[in-house]
């Protein structure tokens, strides 16, 4: 009787493993949101990784399945994840996308093609991959680069750590 209990269009959680790093492994503040469409499916999940003392967002990982609108982006425009970093800095500043370079990673024993892409904002990192599920994984991190040892530490976060109570 599942379908008794959701009362809103608020999505229950995504019908897909979110990548990111294991709130347990972060020293500090952890949320979490999901992006819903009018259905009440989930058409994605960003994860706001915060420092110690709430000195600011740190890290912005985002998960964005096949279809989501999020994912769609004019020529120069920043992906979803660096709008959500920049919005929780309450920094205004115009940021662009002017290049990208595409780079072969391992994670684990799977070779992933990285998209670093170079903004207009030279404080801001972001990289981004596909998955074999197609989902499109977004990492976005304020004033400290996005380096290769970070992937090894992305593992699949079950979709249930996100259900509504």
């Amino acid at each position: 009787m599942s379908f008794l209990r959701r009362r809103s269009a608020t999505p229950a959680g995504p019908d897909f493993d979110v990548l990111a790093m294991d709130p347990g492994d972060w020293p500090g503040n952890l949320g979490a949101g999901l992006l819903p469409a009018p259905d009440g499916s989930c058409q994605g999940v960003f994860l706001r990784y915060d420092l110690f003392g709430g000195r600011g967002p740190a890290m912005i990982i985002g998960n964005l399945p096949e279809g989501s609108p999020a994912r769609e982006t004019a020529e120069g425009e920043i992906p979803f994840e660096v709008a959500q970093l920049l919005l929780a800095l309450d920094n205004e500043e115009e940021v662009t996308v002017v290049g990208s370079e595409d780079t072969p990673v391992l994670q684990g024993d799977n070779l992933l093609i990285v998209r670093r892409l170079k903004l207009s904002e030279g404080r801001i990192s972001c990289v981004q991959f596909d998955r074999s599920d197609g989902v499109l994984v977004t990492i976005a991190a304020w004033d400290r680069p996005i380096t290769d040892d970070l992937y090894a530490l992305l593992k699949p976060l079950p979709a249930e750590l996100f259900q509504q109570g």
